[in-house]
């Protein structure tokens, strides 16, 4: 079987900070724009157009999923699911199964399973943490209600798990069971380090890694046991969707320090307004003056904060080169996630995959 042979050298990974530049790989011309620049949107594209038919094929699963007697749960899951997100973790499900020249269907129910997971963490995660907005529109929670949006998010779940059943593999349902009770082992972590200035880069790695890693850890992994991979290359995806799930979400929290609101589609802010100890704030407060430990203990840890302190704060994790070293931190789980899949077989599913993991750490949304 022809591997891969591609396996980017840490040191030569460069990256314009805070938000431009590329690493330092070939990619396939797709995620080229006009002007040359490299677009991890393009490349989330390029995965949708190679993915074209089984995507297809997999929302409308999920659009058959959300039919009830009870037509708030179609309003509701349908104003998540159908408000224009990337389907990342379908698509590494889909391409995961493709990659390992699957010829069935059933990866189409596990996608489908997987993105009806995360649509159920969505709707309670809104609810949880107060949120407003997402992907540009109201929240579920802010237009029906919390009540509302929390049993809509359990009935998502239990429609993945008929996806999960229907699949008729045993292990696939085990992987992806798991993950939906990590994923929630993952919120609680979150609530114990909330506002907690004594919060770690480890307490932050395991709550990322159990929030996010997991789930597209488990989507990786599952298109490849469906698609009977090796044990060697099962294992190797299951580390590809853990290393880029990290890689994506440390961006995501460092965009709420340094992203703009209309390209993220969600409001900046909302991490530092319920006190989270995302990365950004971990590496600021370990370099902090103290009349700025101070600042951090007032906004964080006692929660209150006057309208000016998100600018204040924001210049304080550049000050410290905490956005610098996240972003660093982001490529470096990027680098292992191609790393990963230099142990896969080469095809244009795998060029597709690359191109994502490669671009993961210079998204701007």
């Amino acid at each position: 079987m022809t591997r891969l042979t591609l396996r980017p050298n840490l040191a030569t990974l460069r990256f314009p900070l805070p938000l431009r530049g590329s690493l330092d790989l070939a990619l396939s011309p797709l995620v080229r724009e006009d002007d040359g620049e490299r677009s991890f949107a393009a490349a989330v594209a390029g995965l949708r157009d190679l993915c074209a038919d089984d995507l297809t094929a997999v929302n409308q699963t999920i659009t058959l999923s959300m039919r009830s007697q009870s037509p708030m749960i179609g309003e509701i899951a349908g104003h998540l699911i159908n408000a224009g997100g990337k389907r990342l973790r379908p698509l590494l499900t889909l391409a995961s199964a493709r990659l390992f020249d699957y010829p069935g269907d059933d990866h189409i129910k596990l996608a489908a399973a997987v993105e009806l997971i995360h649509g159920a963490t969505l709707l309670h995660d809104d609810v949880v943490d107060a949120s407003r907005l997402r992907r540009g529109e109201a929240t579920a929670n802010v237009i029906w209600g919390n009540k509302e949006s929390v049993l809509v998010g359990d009935y998502l779940f239990s429609q993945a798990f008929e996806q999960m059943v229907s699949a008729r593999n045993l292990k696939v349902l085990q992987i992806l069971s798991r993950a939906a009770g990590v994923i929630a082992e993952g919120e609680v972590l979150q609530l114990a380090t909330q506002k907690n200035l004594e919060a770690t880069f480890e307490m932050y790695l395991a709550v990322v890694e159990s929030k996010t890693a997991a789930l597209f850890a488990a989507a990786a992994q599952a298109g490849a046991v469906i698609a009977g991979a090796d044990p060697r290359d099962e294992d190797a995806m299951r580390s590809f969707g853990r290393n880029l799930g990290v890689a994506y979400q440390l961006v995501d929290d460092a965009l709420d320090y340094a992203g703009r609101e209309k390209a993220l589609g969600k409001a900046v802010g909302d991490d530092f307004r319920e006190g989270k100890m995302t990365l950004p704030v971990v590496y600021a407060l370990d370099r902090a003056a103290p009349a700025d430990r101070e600042f951090w203990r007032r906004t964080i840890a006692e929660g209150r904060q006057n309208p000016e302190d998100f600018d204040r704060a924001r210049r304080l994790i550049v000050a410290t080169r905490a956005l610098d070293d996240t972003f660093a931190c982001a490529r470096r789980y990027a680098a292992r996630a191609l790393d990963d899949l230099a142990r896969a077989p080469q095809n244009p599913f795998a060029a597709a995959l690359g191109d994502l993991a490669a671009l993961s750490a210079q998204r701007v949304s």
